[in-house]
């Protein structure tokens, strides 16, 4: 099995086609999560549901170690704030 790509060892030319994708797929998942909330779905079973669906999906790809490798830093990514969307007043 590979291992799970960093952000820097993507070529630039292929930057932007990820980066699309990734929006995309952001978009998609925000969509059905919001209508789970809207169909009372509790935002908790929500999160674990997709970070289980998540896991799963990495170490189909990447395999065990990869999936638990990438498991490893997101302690250090989330403290760094990479997770946290900022709260906009209007």
């Amino acid at each position: 099995m590979s291992q799970l790509p960093e952000t820097h060892d993507i070529d630039e030319k292929a930057d932007q086609a990820h980066e699309d994708a990734r929006h995309a797929a952001l978009a998609y998942l925000d969509e059905a999560w919001n209508e789970a909330v809207y169909d009372g779905l509790d935002e908790d079973c929500l999160a674990q549901a997709a970070l289980f669906t998540a896991i799963r999906s990495l170490v189909a790809t990447y395999g065990e170690d990869a999936a638990a490798e990438f498991a490893e830093r997101l302690a250090v990514r989330i403290r760094a704030g990479e997770y946290t969307v900022p709260f906009n007043r209007q």
